[in-house]
C-alpha cells in the first residue's frame, strides 16, 4: 500500500504550516534525505527531506496551500515493487525460517518475524514517521533511544507510543495564549471607531504565549550598571583598521556577545537554565541575540561563543542575522542557550527592561553608548562614552548576589576589551 507522507512538524509550536513549493513531481523517485519540498512554519521557511524511498505516486497538497494541519497527507509514496494496489512482486508462497534467523518469531504460517530492531541511522539523522517524530517531540523522547519495527527499522507510532509509557516525559506543557477580554468583546469597546483588523500569524502567537508565559511564571529581578566604552571604542577602532584588508568590522555588540560568553564561563553557576523541576548547568556558553525581523523576532544562538574569536562571532553573527530576517533559519539555530542579548541601543534607546526567554536563567537589555559627564579616578570632572545595560534574571535559576557577580563580569571584560583575547 502506498505510504502516506505527513505534513511534518518542524518545530516544536509548529500546529499548521505553508506548503510553500514542490521540489518533485509525481513519478518521481525519492531516496531518504532526498528534498521533497519547502515548508513554511511559524517562523521559518524550511526543506522538508524524504524519509523512505520509493515513488512520488500523488501529491494530495497544491503547493502555496496555507493552513495545512501537522499531520495531514500531503502526498503518496510506493516502496520498491509496489503498485498503487498493492504489492507487486510479493512472493506466493511463504518460505520457511532459515537457520540463520536467531531471535526470529514463527508465526502460525510459518514465516519468520524478526523482532523490533534499533531504528536505522544514516549519520546522526534517524528513519521515523512524520507523526512518530511528532508525538516523541510531543513527549520529550530521544528517538535516538527508541527501537523501531516498521519497515528497515523505522520508527513508527507504536513504537513511540511502547517508550512513552516507561518514560517521563521532559517537556513543559506548550504555551497558550494569555486570557483576557474576547475579541468580540474589545470590538464593542471600539464601535463606530475606526480600525483595522490583523488576524495573529504563527510566530505573533508564538511571541504572545511565550511572552505571556515568561511574565506569570518566570520571578524576575533586574540588576542595572553603566559600563564606560571608551576604552572599547578605541581598541575597536584600531582592530577594525587592521582587519579592513580581510572586510572584517567588528561592532559592539561582538564584543559585547564575547564579553557576556566569557563572563558565564567566569561565574559557570550563572551559566544555568530552568527545567521545571531542576536546572540545567550548561558547560559552554551559548548565547543567543535578538534579531528583530518584520512582524517579530528570532533569537539566533552563537554556540560555544566563548572559544571563538571576535572576527569568527562577527561573521557568524550577520549570517544569522541575514538568514533570519528571510526566516531561513533552522529550529537548531535559534533553540537552546542559556543566556541571551537583547540590543536597542542602535535606535537610540538609552536603557530598557527585557523579558526572559525561557529556559533562559538571564537576558541583557543593552541601551545605546552615549556622551556624559563623569567624576575620574582622580576626581576631576571629565566626559565618557557611557552605555547602561540591565540583566533581568530568573530568581529560581540564579540568585542576587550570583546576578551581581555575573554582570560585573560582563563589565570588566568590556571595560578591559584587550584581556577578551588573552
Amino acid at each position: 500500500m502506498p505510504i502516506e507522507i505527513l505534513m511534518p512538524a518542524l518545530s516544536p509550536t509548529m500546529e499548521i504550516g505553508t506548503l510553500a513549493k514542490w521540489l518533485v513531481k509525481e513519478g518521481d523517485t525519492v531516496s531518504s534525505g532526498d528534498l521533497l519540498a519547502e515548508i513554511e512554519t511559524d517562523k521559518a521557511t524550511m526543506e522538508f527531506e524524504a524519509v523512505d524511498e520509493g515513488t512520488i505516486t500523488k501529491l494530495l497538497i497544491p503547493e502555496g496551500t496555507e493552513g495545512v494541519k501537522v499531520n495531514t497527507a500531503i502526498a503518496l509514496l510506493l516502496e520498491d515493487g509496489e503498485s498503487a494496489d498493492g504489492p507487486a512482486t510479493a512472493a506466493t508462497t511463504p518460505e520457511a525460517p532459515k537457520a540463520s534467523d536467531a531471535g526470529a518469531e514463527v508465526t502460525p504460517a510459518g514465516v519468520a518475524e524478526k523482532p523490533a530492531t534499533p531504528a536505522l541511522t544514516k549519520g546522526t539523522r534517524v528513519f521515523a514517521s512524520p507523526l512518530a517524530r511528532r508525538i516523541a517531540a510531543d513527549k520529550g523522547l530521544d528517538l535516538s533511544q527508541i527501537s523501531g519495527s516498521g519497515p528497515h527499522g523505522r520508527i513508527v507510532k507504536a513504537d513511540v507510543d511502547a517508550a512513552a509509557s516507561t518514560s517521563a516525559p521532559l517537556k513543559a506543557p506548550a504555551p497558550t495564549l494569555a486570557t483576557g477580554p474576547t475579541a468580540d468583546a474589545v470590538a464593542r469597546m471600539y464601535e463606530g471607531r475606526e480600525y483595522q483588523e490583523i488576524p495573529l500569524n504563527g510566530m505573533r502567537k508564538i511571541i504572545a504565549a511565550r511572552l505571556t508565559e515568561a511574565k506569570q511564571s518566570i520571578p524576575h529581578f533586574y540588576l542595572r550598571r553603566d559600563i564606560q566604552l571608551d576604552a572599547l571604542l578605541t581598541f575597536r577602532a584600531e582592530i577594525n583598521a587592521q582587519l579592513a584588508t580581510r572586510n572584517i568590522k567588528l561592532s559592539v555588540n561582538d564584543f559585547i556577545i564575547k564579553a557576556c560568553a566569557l563572563a558565564l564561563q567566569s561565574v559557570p553557576d550563572a551559566n544555568a537554565v530552568w527545567a521545571g523541576d531542576r536546572i540545567f548547568k550548561l558547560t559552554p556558553s551559548d548565547v543567543a541575540v535578538a534579531v528583530a525581523i518584520e512582524g517579530g523576532l528570532f533569537t539566533p544562538v552563537l554556540k560555544d561563543a566563548e572559544t571563538k574569536s571576535l572576527s569568527a562571532l562577527s561573521t557568524e553573527m550577520k549570517d544569522l542575522a541575514a538568514r533570519a530576517k528571510t526566516r531561513k533559519l533552522a529550529p537548531h539555530e535559534y533553540q537552546g542557550g542559556s543566556f541571551a542579548i537583547s540590543n536597542l541601543g542602535m535606535m537610540g534607546i538609552d536603557n530598557f527592561d527585557a523579558v526572559i526567554n525561557p529556559p533562559h536563567g538571564a537576558i541583557l537589555a543593552v541601551g545605546a553608548g552615549k556622551k556624559k559627564p563623569v567624576v575620574t579616578k582622580d576626581g576631576d570632572l571629565g566626559i565618557a562614552t557611557i552605555m547602561s545595560v540591565t540583566l533581568s534574571v530568573d530568581h529560581r535559576v540564579i540568585d542576587g548576589a550570583l546576578g551581581a557577580e555575573l554582570l560585573q563580569a560582563i563589565v570588566d571584560n568590556l571595560e578591559n576589551p584587550i584581556a577578551m583575547l588573552a
